[in-house]
């Protein structure tokens, strides 16, 4: 993988609902928030060998936790749900 992918992927989303999505060929990521949908395909399929079909995302606010007295800021990010050709599997989910 390159340096380029690297900014835009930083690491798949291993969730209860994402486990469930992959089963329909959709693999979830945090991506950098400032990338599109088409550098986000384009990150997907070249890392992974794989044809993207469809993207989509999702901006996930900022939010406040209280932890006792103190609060602190959760930060914002943005999720990518990324669609693969039918047939295609990406080897990182497999093993969740």
């Amino acid at each position: 993988m390159s340096a380029h992918v690297l900014n835009i992927l930083k690491k798949p989303m291993i969730t209860e609902k994402g486990t469930i999505l992959v089963e329909k060929n959709v693999y979830t990521f945090e991506v950098a928030a400032n990338a599109t949908k088409t550098d986000i395909k384009n990150a997907v399929e070249k890392a992974f060998k794989v044809n993207v079909t469809a993207v989509n995302t999702i901006q996930c606010r900022d939010r406040s936790r209280r932890m006792g007295r103190y609060v602190s800021a959760v930060r914002k990010w943005k999720k990518a749900m990324v669609r693969i050709a039918d047939g295609q599997k990406i080897k990182i989910f497999e093993g969740a």
